[in-house]
């Protein structure tokens, strides 16, 4: 007779709001107060609940990969300096600039477009007149 199980339906939702706020399997099993092998379990017995905490780590990554792009392109924002002049509290409206940033920008690119921008190098060996390369036995190899 197998246990009774400690999974609840209102987990799906808490599943997915805490993946949305870029929550681990990890971190949801310790709110969850399981050990995240039983959390694997229910992903693979509660089809509602794995795909809500899919969902929620789309809209996580999402949010990331905006940010990233944003980073690699440069933005701005409005923000509020405050101050304190002359003993009084002085709240000035500012837009804060952020240059474009080339590793972000290198990032994109090379997982974007793989082919043009990865770094692999490719070694090609070839024998004389680029020909195979033969290999022979030395006399180091017959005392082997």
């Amino acid at each position: 007779m197998a246990r009774p199980t400690k999974f609840k339906e209102e987990f799906i939702a808490q599943a997915e709001k805490l993946c949305k706020l870029g929550a681990t399997d990890m971190e949801v099993a310790d709110f969850l107060e399981i050990e995240v092998r039983t959390l694997y379990r229910w992903k693979a017995e509660h089809e509602a609940f794995c795909q809500a905490l899919k969902a929620g780590k789309d809209v996580a990554d999402d949010r990331v990969e905006r940010s990233l792009f944003a980073r690699a392109n440069g933005y701005e924002h409005d923000e509020v300096d405050i101050r304190v002049v002359a003993n009084a509290i002085v709240q000035t409206p500012t837009r804060k600039y952020y240059p474009p940033d080339t590793t972000a920008a290198i990032f994109w690119l090379k997982n974007r477009k793989p082919k043009e921008w990865r770094e692999t190098k490719a070694v090609e060996l070839t024998g004389a007149n680029g020909g195979p390369v033969v290999v022979s036995a030395s006399p180091l190899d017959e005392r082997l």
